[in-house]
């Protein structure tokens, strides 16, 4: 096992990560993590306060692990999450998009662990001042809302490390032991992994969602609606109609139009294949199976002692 300021300040097992991705998930997906080892996140974005209340319930009657739970700081009812996590006793939180200043110290003042994703070492800096204990930086491989910099994993990861003191994990296209590895070896102290969790029989991700994912292949997903808020999406018909807009100058307003409401949704959890928003990242190519997620820890964790015991051989 290795222990390090990532499994010491969560408490767990294994350096690694379940993102809280909307609409996949949900208690199963994170209990069943937090139960392999791992850190479970539930992912609080798609869910209205009670839905989240709900969740937590069911997650700490499902495991006796430590979990987490992601909030994106931009969402409508967030004072109302916030209030529930406290509530119900949550001792783990994620945050992002939005500027952790506004909730770090209250949450910390009620002994929650606070983690900030950010895209840039800038944000990582401020992540730091306002009090996180950890940050994820997130290369813009990874699927969902990104960043604006559009910093691979590769290049982020070394950048984020020289401009903080506090604990690191990399996120965005890793999906395996090996890439886990790589990320260590830049500087970070545990990896975040979404896509790879998102075909997991306990994900609550629609099943032909999944199915797509599996399927997908290298350069099936692109990032999308940049004048908005940039979205790495699976193409399908929603995305060419969005770069079809794009092309055509469309404006934000446009845009936003266009996207509607509940696209992800329809996609993610309802299996709208066509028009849905199918939120996923680059690792989706190297994604073959769809399996428990407890085998998705163990084998991540398998895949990483081999290659570390490689690269000693080879030393």
């Amino acid at each position: 096992m290795l222990q390090n300021s990532i499994t010491q300040l969560f408490g767990i097992t294994y350096p690694i990560i379940q993102a809280g991705m909307v609409w996949a998930s949900g208690w199963r997906l994170a209990s069943a993590v937090s139960n392999a080892g791992a850190l479970g996140l539930i992912g609080s974005g798609s869910m209205y306060p009670d839905v989240l209340r709900e969740h937590i319930q069911k997650c700490k009657a499902a495991t006796n692990k430590p979990f987490g739970v992601n909030v994106p700081l931009l969402y409508p009812d967030i004072e109302k999450h916030i209030d529930i996590i406290i509530q119900e006793g949550v001792k783990i939180v994620f945050t992002s998009a939005g500027n952790p200043k506004t909730w770090t110290g209250i949450l910390k003042s009620q002994g929650v662990t606070v983690v900030h994703v950010v895209s840039s070492s800038r944000f990582a800096r401020k992540a730091q001042d306002a009090g996180c204990d950890a940050v994820v930086a997130e290369g813009f491989e990874a699927g969902g809302h990104n960043g604006r910099e559009e910093t691979t994993t590769m290049v982020l990861v070394p950048a984020v490390k020289a401009a903080i003191t506090i604990p690191l994990i990399a996120a965005g296209g890793i999906a395996n032991g090996s890439q886990m590895l790589a990320a260590m070896a830049l500087g970070a102290d545990a990896v975040q992994v979404g896509s790879r969790f998102v075909c997991s029989n306990e994900a609550s991700s629609h099943p032909e969602f999944k199915d797509a994912v599996v399927k997908a292949e290298e350069g099936d997903t692109l990032l999308s609606m940049k004048k908005v808020v940039p979205v790495r999406l699976l193409k399908n018909k929603f995305f060419q109609a969005v770069k079809e807009a794009e092309a055509g100058g469309a404006n934000n307003e446009e845009l936003v139009q266009l996207l509607g409401r509940g696209r992800a949704k329809k996609g993610m959890f309802e299996g709208n294949l066509d028009e849905g928003e199918l939120e996923i990242g680059q690792a989706s190519s190297l994604i073959a199976d769809i399996k428990p997620a407890s085998d998705i820890v163990s084998q991540m964790w398998q895949e990483f002692e081999l290659a570390r015991k490689a690269l000693c051989l080879n030393a």
